[in-house]
């Protein structure tokens, strides 16, 4: 009789996992688009937008507004079932862990494109855009699962029950 009990636990926690990377997925796409649109609207709304003439202010800007964004839907939406701590916590804590993220997506490019001598635009984009991105995204989502936005308490021990 026990398995039964296990088996439905597991499923509720895989069930629950699966809900969390869509979710998680969602808001880095609506961040995405904060981040590149806010970008060509500072460098070229008009023609030539405010920073037309200053690309990195304009990414310092959107990097730090699409991140933003991204911490609100992650706190709010994707992970709202989880423990709370300090929101100044929570916000440096989500900014540290995207520039561990950010290394991660840099340390894929540098391999490949100086250690592999793969210099091609698409080597380029294919070990930052798809593998550095991808494990960098890996490592966020786990991160944040684990620092972030802690498992609340009650909900390990109601797990548990089950068990």
């Amino acid at each position: 009789m026990e398995l039964p009990v296990a088996v439905k636990s597991l499923w509720l926690r895989a069930e629950d996992l699966v809900h969390q990377i869509m979710k998680f997925g969602v808001v880095g796409l609506v961040a995405l688009v904060v981040d590149v649109g806010l970008f060509n609207i500072l460098r070229f709304a008009g023609g030539e937008g405010p920073l037309y003439d200053k690309p990195l202010t304009a990414k310092v800007i959107s990097v730090i507004v699409a991140t933003t964004v991204a911490y609100i839907g992650n706190r709010i939406w994707t992970f709202s079932d989880r423990g709370r701590t300090s929101y100044l916590r929570e916000y440096v804590l989500f900014f540290v862990l995207n520039g561990v993220a950010l290394l991660i997506t840099l340390s894929c490019l540098w391999f490949s494109h100086y250690a592999l001598g793969l210099t091609s635009p698409l080597a380029d984009n294919i070990s930052a855009n798809v593998i550095g991105l991808g494990l960098g995204t890996l490592f966020r989502f786990w991160s944040y699962r684990k620092w972030v936005f802690p498992e609340v308490p009650e909900r390990i021990v109601a797990d548990e029950a089950l068990v």
